[in-house]
């Protein structure tokens, strides 16, 4: 499995019947009650976009497939600025206003005008900061009313609705003619966001949803509408313009896992066995998916066998499964034949490979002794230790494993995985969580992209599971994402 991350390409918090534009603030102050803003009831809904252009890059190259499988989840991920303490449930924040607790919040797209895709509403994203116009110092310039806000989207255009939907289900866009995404619920009020956007991002990369421009956060009409209370209820997320780690993001996971069994291809289980395709150096797609037909070591098709259809797994990389074989003799040489190969219109002439099937024994230990967990070596190379990395790179990173304390006894077979994160003192935060190696028949890797991470210093840790022992190894790699300029 690997990730993807999408980031805000704009964001603001629009105030209820107010210019007022938040568009700067770093923080996205979600509040319902009275405020002193409107009576009987005041409130704000936050309105976003994400840029989708890289992850659009990588589906319609192949690289995140759903051919496979279509195991590919997308979810959006807010940081709660009161996650980090629990002391500050239901207390007021320094500027006196009270904490929500016990709340939903709902996640919608921006809809058309008039219901017409073709007629998408455009909006800015401001240039203010201040929620309240500051009398006492009147050039404060960190408050704005230029658009968007709650009237406007634009200079020369108003919402359809003003506040985008009328959460009273009358005016020209009703609350009940909203496309609601998700909707997540908040038992303490410090609860990160994280919104199921799968079937909405699917249908922007298939084409089935055209011209998005953005969707909204904002509390349900029953918490809107909610008059005759004394206090405001805030809840608080890190926007895109936050100065820390925790920038809002739409985290896209897909499966291009390589587990390739060409070097331990056993009786009797489900193997996988895979087509590696380069044009100078560099995956390529082909035209269609190949075929596999498995011949023994007569050369004579095996039934059932034949034209088996393949997927694509990733860019470049094309993968088959060999249901079980059974009753064979076993140290024998197999082939397997890719056909239907064809390339910018051209078939290419079949490609032969080669592989031993092993007897179950290879992988299957029964006796009357336990096996010894072992003790891991790694050597790794395509990132350096303490190498500054500019964030416009693609790393493939090999992993070496082998057993401790020897030079060259490489070990072909071994359950291992990766995370990556960031430290913030003694905190380590997570940017993707253990994934497993892949494996080919020369190699353990995994691929960095450092073009959807933040600039910060990271840290790689390896785990490899053996004899129901889990060892991990801390900080083997360390590493700097920097900027490019």
């Amino acid at each position: 499995m690997s990730i993807h991350n999408s980031y805000f390409s704009r964001n603001n918090t629009i105030v209820y019947s107010g210019f007022t534009n938040t568009g700067r603030n770093p923080i996205i102050e979600l509040y319902y009650g009275d405020g002193n803003v409107k009576d009987p009831y005041g409130f704000t809904r936050c309105i976003f976009d994400i840029d989708l252009t890289e992850l659009i890059e990588k589906y319609q190259a192949g690289i995140i497939s759903r051919d496979c499988n279509d195991n590919i989840t997308h979810t959006l991920r807010m940081t709660n600025t009161s996650s980090f303490n629990r002391d500050f449930l239901n207390k007021e924040t320094s500027e006196e206003k009270e904490r929500a607790t016990s709340f939903d919040l709902i996640l919608w797209r921006i809809p058309y005008v008039n219901f017409n895709e073709d007629n998408p509403q455009y909006w800015d994203e401001g240039v203010g900061y201040d929620f309240v116009d500051n009398d006492i110092v009147p050039e404060d310039r960190n408050y704005s009313i230029r658009p968007s806000n709650w009237f406007q989207r634009q200079t020369i255009y108003d919402w359809e609705q003003q506040g985008i939907y009328d959460n009273t289900n009358n005016g020209v866009f009703p609350y009940n003619a909203l496309d609601i995404v998700a909707i997540q619920h908040f038992e303490f009020g410090n609860e990160d966001i994280e919104f199921d956007m799968t079937n909405e991002i699917n249908e922007i990369l298939n084409g089935t949803y055209v011209n998005p421009v953005g969707w909204g956060i904002s509390y349900l009409p029953q918490l809107e509408l909610l008059s005759g209370t004394t206090k405001a209820y805030y809840t608080g997320f890190f926007s895109r313009h936050t100065q820390t780690f925790y920038e809002p993001r739409l985290e896209t996971v897909y499966d291009d896992l390589i587990l390739d069994n060409r070097n331990d291809f056993t009786l009797g289980k489900t193997n996988k066995l895979y087509l590696y395709s380069y044009e100078d150096g560099n995956f390529m797609n082909l035209d269609e998916t190949p075929l596999v037909t498995i011949k023994d070591q007569n050369g004579v098709a095996i039934p059932g066998l034949t034209n088996l259809p393949s997927c694509l797994r990733t860019q470049g990389v094309y993968e088959v499964t060999i249901p079980p074989l059974i009753g064979f003799p076993t140290n024998c040489l197999l082939t397997d034949t890719w056909s239907n190969i064809i390339l910018n219109g051209f078939s290419l002439p079949n490609v032969i490979n080669e592989f031993v099937l092993y007897p179950t024994q290879k992988t299957l230990q029964i006796g009357i002794n336990s096996l010894d967990p072992s003790i891991y070596g790694f050597d790794f190379y395509g990132i350096k230790q303490d190498e500054k990395i500019l964030n416009t790179d693609i790393r493939k990173v090999s992993v070496i494993i082998k057993k401790a304390y020897t030079k060259n006894q490489m070990l072909p077979r071994v359950e291992s995985y990766y995370r990556v994160y960031v430290r913030e003192g003694q905190t380590e935060v997570q940017v993707q969580d253990w994934t497993r190696l892949n494996r080919t028949p020369n190699e353990y890797y995994f691929i960095f992209d450092t073009r959807d991470k933040i600039p910060n210093e990271y840290y790689v840790d390896l785990k490899v599971v053996s004899s129901g022992e889990v060892n991990t190894y801390k900080r083997t790699i360390k590493f700097q994402i920097v900027n490019k300029k």
